[in-house]
């Protein structure tokens, strides 16, 4: 079994999803939001870092996703979603745990099925891929969506590298 945090980085409002993984078996075990105060962005960046490293502190996650900065029209924007991308990074390799990162259309074509879906759409289908009840906060179902997209990445990689060995495909 694998345990993937999944984040949604944003510099006043961060989302974290925590999934188990064994095979095809994709297990819900928490998600939430880091939420933060003050008006500096060196403050606001700390509580991310910090917020971060307690989540991995307390649920042991072997791996973790995050959602790439995409370039909007505000560059300014942009940027601070860059430096609390960092601050949830860094919080991932200060533990030892390796991040890999995915665009927010491949996510979005990895639960819904299409690049283009909405947020209500990842939502929804975040709640039936994970049997759950209560729709979470949206920050907290595209962190979710994260980690299930790095799920079905991980396990495709997985398949290729077996399927690679089988045909003695990199053998000298």
């Amino acid at each position: 079994m694998t345990r993937i945090l999944g984040i949604d980085p944003g510099s006043r409002v961060t989302g974290y999803g925590i999934i188990d993984l064994a095979g095809q078996q994709i297990r819900y075990v928490a998600s939430g939001c880091i939420r933060t105060v003050g008006d500096s962005l060196a403050e606001r960046l700390g509580i991310i870092f910090s917020g971060v490293s307690s989540i991995i502190q307390e649920y042991l996650p072997q791996e973790m996703a995050i959602e790439r900065v995409f370039m909007n029209k505000n560059a300014d924007s942009a940027l601070k979603l860059g430096q609390a991308r960092g601050a949830a990074i860094c919080a991932s390799v200060s533990r030892d745990v390796p991040v890999d990162e995915y665009a927010a259309r491949e996510i979005k074509q990895a639960i819904v099925g299409n690049g283009g879906a909405t947020k209500e759409q990842l939502q929804h289908m975040i709640c039936v891929l994970l049997s759950l009840q209560k729709k979470p906060q949206s920050d907290a179902a595209d962190a979710l969506g994260v980690a299930v997209c790095h799920g079905h990445q991980r396990e495709t990689r997985q398949r290729m590298a077996v399927a690679r060995s089988l045909h003695g495909e990199g053998r000298s």
